[in-house]
Parts: C-alpha cells; structure tokens; sequence
C-alpha cells in the first residue's frame, strides 16, 4: 500500500473531522456509492438490526437505537445517508469503509472493540433468514486475481507483511511474533507469546538435533527459539521479503544464524523430509480450493514418526460453510485470498488427503482477544511515531480491523487452536 501523509487528530469527536481519504491513494473511498433503493433496504435492515442489540446508535437529529442503556457502548452516526449508501452498496465492505472514512464512529468514552461485539456475537442472526437466503445476489465474491495460486500468492503476501518492518516493530513485543500468545497470570505479552511458541514447539515434539520445517516465517521468532532453546536446525519458509530480511538479521543476532535457514519460498516448492513440521496462523493464507495441497505438503515432508505442530484461526463449520465464498473488507484492505478454517474442515482434509490426525489439540480463543486488545493499544500510542509514513485513513483502517478481530474473538465467534497432528502409529 502506497503511504500518505496526513495530519490526523487523536480525539474522535465531530469537532475534529476525519481526514477525508486521499483519492490518488484509496481510489473510490472518499465518495460513497449512490443507490437509493439499496440504502433504504440497508437502512430498513440496520435499524432492525440494531434494535435488539445492547448498544446505543446516535443519529445527528438526536435519534437513538438500540437495546443499550446510558452505559452501553455508542455509535455515533456521523454521515446516515453515506453509511447507508455503503452498507447498500455491501454491507460486508461498507461497514468497515464507513469507519474508515469517518461516516460514522464511537462515542468519546466507548471502545470501538466494545462496540463491535454485540454486533459480533449475534452475527449468524443480524439479518433475517429470508435476506441471507437472498444475500448471493449482491455480495461480491473472491476476485480471481486474489486467489493463492503460485503466481498471486507471493503478491497477495507482499500486500500486508511488506506495508513495512517498522509498523509491525510498533504494536508486536520484542520477539515480533504476529499470532495469538498464550497468557498465564502475571505475563507481559512477550512471556505469553513465547509460551505460546513453546506450545507449539511441544506439539511437534522439537527437540536437540531435529531439522525442523516452518512454513510461514513471521519475523523469525519460532525458528530462532527452536535452535536456541532446543537446538534444533530450522528451515524457515516466507514469502515476505521484508520478513525474510528481518527475520534473518535476528537469528543472526541471536547467534543461531548458522542453525537458521530463512528461505523466500512457497511452501509448495519444499522439498525433503523434516522430523518436525510446525506452522503458526499460515493456513488462513492458504484459501480453501489449496487446502488439500497444502495438508498433503505437511504429509509428505514430515518424515515416519515425526509430528506436525498446526496453530490456526478457526471459527464455527456452519459459518464457515455460510461464509466461504464471502468477499469482505478483511479481505479486501487487510488479508487478500484468505479463508478462516473450522476444526470440523481441518479434520476432514486431513483424513481426505493425508496418513495424518490431530491427536492434541489447545484452544486459545480469549487468550486472541487479549492480544489484540494490547496490539490495538501500542498501535494507537504509537501512532505518533507512524504518522509520518500512514495517513488518517490508514490508521483508522489498522485500529478498525485490530478492533474487528478483538470482537470476534470475545464473542466466541472466531477461535484458535494449536493443533498436535501425527499418523496413527498403529495403522496397517
């Protein structure tokens, strides 16, 4: 994404508009589609929506809905007519785009992840079973050019991990680990991320002397633990140049540099055996016409009796299924090409294409919305420090979509778990 410059207040109030979008740098964004039969059936939609939910929605008129008393979060509607136009247009897109251009936002004393909550909890019941029915006719779907094929895979990478090393190095902790951490009480969220990569070294049974495989790098700090708490030997696959650089100045400085291969490649170009394969929050990349490509890959690279260490998003099968063709402002500004697997759907590929089985497994769920919540609050504190490269749009996009995942993940809609997979030793 091409950075702009904007001065941007810190306060949410419509005494301090939000920066309308720079048109050379979010083409379409700043001027709302116009539909007006659409709008009034999103706003008929909306209000019904929102009628039973505990959250209070301010119109500028003074007009309030909702079920939530004096202390529920608030919505304030900043621009109706645009956000509805955007909802018309597809809801599953305009909500977010509605925030990111300021059409609406929260109180000045509501957390924009309380907020979203509600709405998150209830998100299988929003609209009425006769509209979901009805919704294939104008939600868009995945365009093709997003699909993780060899070819748009490396791209569709590059459009979130290579924004820069430095907005990621603002809101991770140290270890610069990006994916839920595991919290005991009394941790600070490096302690908890690196419980969390101990985990899921422990599920793959990584111990001294093991060639390790890790498919989907991060910034290194699952590979650089591996060989220096365990001394195992790590090949490490990214399709990130920007990780790929940083991740191999760290094992270098943590003087694992020579037990550390970070190697810019797709996981479908591995090849050998590996006494461990582990991959943390990668498969949500994968997209669901290469799941069984890529649990094959984990099958035939993982030598007879090793173990596979999985760590993945996960939400309910029924909404996964109700959901997978689905094109959504996730996917359009933050994850392009991915899909959210169900346990269920995880289980069944592993059985349709692989010798393999979960044999353990740790679910993580809550631990995800604390994380978030802390990522969501270094973001903002030091946003300061990130102006000169993101506008306002930018960053209203980043704390919209940190917020967004924090609700999911608190109301139950989204879960996580770290996976234990290995063939059944008594098989004939």
């Amino acid at each position: 994404m091409t950075t702009v410059h904007h001065n941007v207040s810190r306060t949410e109030d419509a005494r301090f508009p939000v920066p309308r979008p720079d048109e050379a740098h979010w083409p379409g964004l700043a001027t709302p589609p116009h539909d007006a039969l659409r709008a009034r059936i999103a706003e008929g939609l909306f209000r019904n929506a929102v009628r039973t939910l505990p959250v209070r929605v301010v119109f500028p008129d003074g007009t309030v809905l909702g079920a939530g008393d004096r202390h529920a979060p608030v919505m304030r509607m900043v621009r109706p007519a645009n956000v509805f136009h955007r909802l018309g247009a597809d809801a599953k897109i305009g909500f977010g785009e509605a925030y990111m251009t300021g059409d609406w936002t929260t109180g000045p004393d509501t957390d924009l992840a309380d907020l979203l909550a509600p709405f998150a909890a209830r998100m299988s019941s929003l609209v009425h079973p006769a509209f979901q029915r009805l919704r294939h006719l104008v939600e868009r779907t995945q365009p093709m050019g997003e699909e993780n094929t060899k070819e748009n895979s490396r791209h569709n990478i590059s459009r979130h991990y290579d924004l820069s090393n430095e907005l990621f190095e603002a809101f991770l902790d140290e270890t610069m680990t990006y994916s839920s951490a595991w919290f005991e009480p009394g941790d600070d969220l490096a302690t908890a991320q690196l419980r969390k990569i101990d985990g899921v070294l422990d599920m793959a049974r990584v111990s001294e002397g093991m060639h390790v495989l890790e498919i989907g790098s991060g910034w290194g700090a699952l590979a650089i633990r591996a060989a220096a708490d365990r001394g195992a030997r790590v090949t490490t696959l990214t399709l990130s140049s920007e990780q790929q650089a940083l991740a191999r100045a760290r094992a270098e400085e943590a003087g694992v540099a020579h037990l550390v291969d970070v190697k810019l490649q797709d996981y479908r170009d591995a090849t050998g055996q590996y006494d461990a394969v582990v991959s943390v929050e990668m498969i949500e990349a994968v997209g669901e016409k290469f799941w069984a490509t890529y649990f094959s890959a984990l099958d035939t690279l993982l030598v007879p009796g090793g173990r596979v260490g999985l760590q993945s998003i996960t939400m309910p099968h029924d909404r996964m299924m109700a959901t997978r063709r689905s094109y959504t402002w996730i996917h359009k500004y933050v994850f392009p090409g991915g899909i959210i697997p169900s346990v269920r759907s995880i289980e069944d590929n592993l059985t349709a294409h692989t010798s393999l089985s979960i044999v353990e497994r740790r679910d993580l769920g809550p631990h995800y919305g604390h994380t978030l919540h802390l990522w969501r609050d270094r973001f903002i504190a030091e946003w300061p420090q990130l102006s000169g490269s993101f506008d306002g749009t930018f960053r209203r996009m980043w704390e919209f979509y940190l917020a967004y995942c924090e609700a999911g993940f608190r109301s139950g809609y989204l879960g996580v778990s770290q996976l234990g997979l290995a063939r059944d030793p008594f098989h004939r």
